[in-house]
C-alpha cells in the first residue's frame, strides 16, 4: 500500500520516480538519487514514517511537489493507493470532509424540495415555517436560477445541495410564482435536520418520497405512517418513491425497513475481517397496517436506498417498480485524520435478505418501466393474466453470488436497464394498487426462493 500510494509522487511531478526492491525503496528526480531501506514487513508505523520521509525528500528536489504542499503529498498519495481498491474507498481533504460531515448530520437548508415537471424545475414541498415559508415561495413555483446563476442540471438531489450549505449562511433562490412574478429571494438557511421525507395523500394513495437517510429519516417516516394511516378513511395502497435516493446513514434504513416489516431481516454485511460480518435486524413496529406497498426505484437509486427496497421486496411485502438501481451495496469505515481529513476504506459488502450481493448488481424490479411503452404494457396484461414477466430475469438475478464477473453482472442487469425514472413509474405503482390479481401476481416473484 505503501509502494501505490508514492506513485503519487510522480502524478504530481513526471519527473520523479519511486522504485522498490527487495530491502529498499529508490527516490529518482531531477539528476538525483535518493535510497532508503525498507522496514519490515508488519510494522505499519514504520511504513508511515518511511513514505513521509520519501515526500519530504521528494519536496528538496521537486519544485512541483514543494508547491503542493503538505495536502497535496496527502491528497495525491490516497488518490494513487484507493486507485488500486474499489471505487468507492477514498481520502477526503479537511475542507470537503467538513462538508460531508454536515451532510451526514444533516445540512442547514431554505426548507424546500424540488422536482422535474415537464423539464422545469419546480418546488414540490415547502417545510412549514421555514425559511422559504416564511419568503412566500409555495409549491408549485418554477425555480430558475441559484446565487445567481441559471440552473444548468436538472437532477433535484443536485438542485438540493445547490441550496444546502453552513448554518446561517445566505444563498439567493430566484423564483418565478405561479402568476408569473420572478423575484429572487435572500434566504438564510436554517440548521435544522435537513427534510428527506415528503408524504402526500392523492385520491386512495399514500405517497412517500423519500430523498435521502439522515438522522431523522426513520422519524419522520414513522410520523407520516401514523398521521396519514390512522384516519377515518385511510388510503388503500403506499407509494414508496425512492427515486434519486442517493442513500445515506445505513441504520436509517434498517430503521425505515422495520415500520413496513416490523422486526424481520433487512441485509447482512459479510467481509474478511470476523467483526465486519453482520446481521442487520430491524427493531421497529410495523406501522403499515398491511397495507399494499409499491416501492418505486431509478438508476439513480443507491446504497441506503437499495438496502431498504431489497428488505421489502426479498420479504415478499412490497413490489418493486422501475428500472435496475445503481448497485452500490458496499460499507465503508470512516477515520477522520489528524488534519481534519477523513478515508473512507471499503469494510464489508451487503448482501439482500435472499444471499444475492446488491454491489454491481442493484436492485431488479418486478416490473420494469426503462424497456419502452410497448413492452410495459405488455408486463401490465401479463401480471392480469396472473403471469410475473420478471420472473427469469429475477430468479437469475437472486441466484447470483458475490463475487461475480464485470460481465455476468451487465448481462443480469441488461433485462432492465438502470434509467431515470419518469411518469410511468407512478402510474405503474397506481395499476398495481389498483388491480389487486396484478399486484399479487408480480409479488410472488419476491417470494420465490428461501434465504440462504
Amino acid at each position: 500500500m505503501t509502494a501505490w500510494g508514492l506513485q503519487g509522487l510522480t502524478a504530481i511531478d513526471p519527473e520523479v520516480t519511486i522504485g522498490f526492491a527487495p530491502g529498499s525503496v529508490r527516490l529518482s528526480g531531477r539528476g538525483r538519487v535518493v535510497a532508503m531501506e525498507t522496514p519490515a514487513r508488519e510494522d505499519s508505523r514504520a511504513w508511515a514514517e518511511l513514505a513521509a520521509a520519501v515526500a519530504a525528500r521528494a519536496a528538496e528536489i521537486s519544485a512541483p511537489v514543494r508547491s503542493a504542499g503538505t495536502a497535496g503529498v496527502i491528497r495525491s498519495f490516497f488518490d494513487e493507493l484507493f486507485n488500486h481498491l474499489d471505487p468507492y474507498s477514498r481520502y477526503l481533504p479537511p475542507r470537503q470532509a467538513e462538508a460531508d460531515r454536515a451532510q451526514r448530520v444533516g445540512l442547514a437548508d431554505v426548507g424546500l424540495s424540488v422536482s422535474l415537471q415537464d423539464k422545469y424545475v419546480v418546488v414540490e414541498d415547502v417545510t412549514p415555517e421555514g425559511p422559504a415559508a416564511s419568503a412566500g415561495i409555495r409549491a408549485g413555483d418554477r425555480v430558475l436560477a441559484i446565487d445567481g446563476a441559471p440552473l444548468r442540471v436538472q437532477d433535484p438531489a443536485a438542485i438540493a445541495e445547490l441550496m444546502a450549505g453552513p448554518e446561517n449562511t445566505i444563498v439567493a433562490v430566484t423564483i418565478r410564482s405561479r402568476q408569473g412574478r420572478i423575484r429572487t429571494f435572500h434566504l438564510r438557511r436554517t440548521g435544522h435536520a435537513a427534510q428527506t421525507v415528503f408524504a402526500a395523500r392523492k385520491a386512495d394513495l399514500l405517497i412517500l418520497r423519500v430523498s435521502g437517510f439522515a438522522h431523522a429519516t426513520g422519524a419522520d417516516l414513522a410520523r407520516s405512517l401514523l398521521e396519514f394511516l390512522d384516519t377515518p378513511h385511510p388510503p388503500q395502497g403506499l407509494i414508496l418513491d425512492l427515486r434519486g435516493n442517493r442513500g445515506g446513514l445505513l441504520h436509517q434504513a434498517v430503521d425505515a425497513a422495520g415500520l413496513f416489516l416490523g422486526q424481520r431481516l433487512v441485509a447482512v454485511t459479510s467481509g474478511r475481517d470476523p467483526s465486519a460480518n453482520r446481521i442487520l435486524e430491524s427493531e421497529s413496529a410495523d406501522l403499515s397496517n398491511g397495507l399494499p406497498i409499491v416501492v418505486v426505484v431509478d438508476g439513480r437509486s443507491a446504497s441506503a436506498a437499495e438496502i431498504l427496497a431489497a428488505a421489502l421486496a426479498d420479504d415478499g411485502r412490497a413490489v418493486v417498480v422501475g428500472s435496475t438501481t445503481l448497485g452500490k451495496g458496499l460499507i465503508q469505515t470512516v477515520t477522520t485524520l489528524p488534519d481534519g481529513g477523513e478515508l473512507f476504506v471499503t469494510w464489508s459488502r451487503v448482501l439482500a435478505p435472499l444471499g444475492w450481493p446488491i454491489q454491481g448488481l442493484g436492485v431488479m424490479p418486478q416490473v420494469c418501466t426503462s424497456l419502452g411503452a410497448e413492452v410495459l404494457a405488455r408486463e401490465r396484461a401479463m401480471l392480469l393474466e396472473g403471469t410475473a414477466p420478471m420472473a427469469a430475469a429475477l430468479k437469475r438475478h437472486h441466484a447470483a453470488r458475490a463475487p461475480l464477473p464485470a460481465a455476468e453482472i451487465l448481462d443480469i442487469r441488461n433485462a432492465c436497464p438502470a434509467a431515470e425514472g419518469t411518469d410511468a413509474d407512478l402510474e405503474t405503482a397506481r395499476f398495481l394498487i389498483d388491480h389487486p390479481s396484478a399486484y399479487a401476481a408480480a409479488l410472488l416473484v419476491a417470494g420465490d426462493a428461501e434465504p440462504p
